[in-house]
């Protein structure tokens, strides 16, 4: 959820997303005093599909942590999932539970919401590939005199020497590879024992190779999930480096702005400013823009003016949003161009410029050189199109909710009989507008309780509207 400057202020998950959300807005719902400060403040939702409840659980708590939204009070703190690490620098490596992930040249596998998950696959790695468990950094027969687990859990054993250096590294190289999800055939041998047992009719220990494959599997999919936006950063890093070169900035543009004009014929001008922090969007600095001094579908002056708004010395988001390494402008020569004027205009002549047009997603220059068409597999490409795109829904959704408020304090309102109770009851039964321009005279009459003379006349002016928005 979002608010009207575009600042995250919640995060959830859901298995069924309509029911979730729709229950924050049921009316005579009776929500904590939190809950409805959060209802008053949301402006606009986001939402992502994700495979799994684990991806959904991880990617909850990745976004809360990095955005801290002001009504995520729970998830705020220093609460941590776990995770298995393993120093590949130690003589005799083993596997270690932790909560914090550093970037310390250790190897982490998860974190994993399910702490039983964690520990049954740090369990069978060191049953199956013969790891040591005991604290020792250097284990020796002294600790072999207060440990058994050679006996009891199949170490390999290198205090007592039963296994090389070498040997012993080999192991817990395939052990590492096994948590990576490299070694299905391992996972696929604990099943078929699984179905053998189960067949001999030994149902207990059945029951705990199922919990064991369970955890298996759900262990080396959060991997992945780990995996998936560490790969998204990298490709991002790479795709500001080739934009810098083909643009000939100095350096990757760590901040990138892109802005988007949107209006229907001429009417409900609006301007969506999206910002992406290391080719990656960043929704804390989105921002919305009213186009105030322009009347009338006339993109590139409406530029100008965001320009001007954004970076002129009268601004208020100078100091709330880091200044832009690129301005990008979704538009041709002429959107650029009076962007460019712009800026110049109030003095800032050093925040590189260009234009994306879109029908062949051609980077626009205005300094000499000749346009720019990127490879269609660039990840320089890549990392424009997807800050063009998310303007481009940004704004579409703050011009929807715009249209929509209009029609909502302006086209019930022509209607003589109809105040705000009964304008209310009416979008609360037929939904919208076009609900009840499709709606029989008698149930708009029976909604709004008026006469069948002032519902055929709110009918009418219904279906004016939704003709003129189609």
């Amino acid at each position: 959820m979002r608010d009207r400057r575009g600042v995250i202020i919640y995060v959830g998950k859901a298995k069924n997303l309509k029911r979730r959300v729709s229950s924050y807005f049921r009316p005579g719902a009776k929500h904590a005093p939190k809950v409805r400060s959060m209802v008053d403040t949301v402006y606009d939702f986001e939402f992502m599909t994700v495979k799994n409840e684990a991806e959904s659980l991880l990617t909850e708590a990745s976004l809360i942590k990095k955005y801290k939204p002001r009504f995520n009070i729970l998830m705020r703190d220093d609460k941590r999932y776990l995770a298995l690490r393993a120093d590949p620098s130690a003589d005799w490596p083993r596997f270690t539970c932790c909560r914090i992930v550093r970037d310390d040249g250790a190897r982490y596998f998860g974190p994993f919401p399910s702490a039983p998950v964690v520990r049954a696959a740090k369990d069978f790695v060191e049953k199956r590939y013969g790891i040591r468990e005991c604290e020792a950094i250097c284990p020796d027969e002294e600790c072999h005199r207060h440990c058994l687990a050679d006996v009891i859990r199949t170490c390999s054993a290198p205090c007592l020497g039963r296994i090389s250096s070498a040997d012993y590294r080999s192991r817990f190289d395939e052990a590492c590879a096994f948590l990576e999800g490299k070694r299905p055939q391992v996972l696929a041998e604990v099943e078929a024992k699984m179905h053998q047992v189960a067949q001999e009719g030994d149902f207990e220990q059945a029951a705990r190779l199922r919990d064991t494959v369970f955890a298996l599997r759900e262990m080396t999919k959060a991997h992945f999930i780990r995996k998936s936006p560490r790969q998204r950063e990298e490709d991002a890093a790479r795709g500001l480096a080739e934009l810098a070169k083909a643009i000939g900035l100095v350096e990757p543009p760590r901040i990138i702005e892109c802005v988007d004009i949107s209006n229907l014929f001429g009417t409900d001008s609006v301007a969506s400013m999206v910002v992406a922090k290391d080719g990656l969007p960043d929704g804390r600095y989105y921002r919305h823009f009213r186009i105030k001094t322009i009347v009338g579908a006339d993109d590139p002056r409406s530029m100008a003016e965001v320009v001007r708004r954004r970076y002129g010395p009268e601004s208020t988001l100078l100091e709330t949003s880091p200044r832009a390494d690129l301005f990008v402008c979704d538009g041709g020569i002429t959107q650029l161009r009076a962007a460019r004027a712009a800026f110049a205009e109030i003095g800032v002549a050093d925040i590189p410029t260009i234009g994306l047009a879109e029908r062949q997603e051609e980077v626009v220059l205005d300094d000499g050189r000749d346009n720019l068409l990127l490879p269609r597999d660039s990840e320089a490409l890549f990392v424009l199109t997807r800050l063009r795109d998310e303007a481009h829904r940004f704004a579409i959704t703050y011009h929807r909710n715009q249209r929509e408020k209009h029609i909502r304090e302006s086209v019930l309102d022509e209607v003589p009989g109809i105040g705000e109770a009964k304008k209310l009851k009416l979008l609360r039964a037929f939904k919208s507008i076009y609900g009840i321009a499709r709606a029989p005279i008698a149930d708009i009459a029976a909604a709004a309780g008026v006469s069948e003379s002032v519902a055929a006349e709110v009918r009418r002016v219904a279906e004016s509207s939704a003709g003129e928005r189609i």
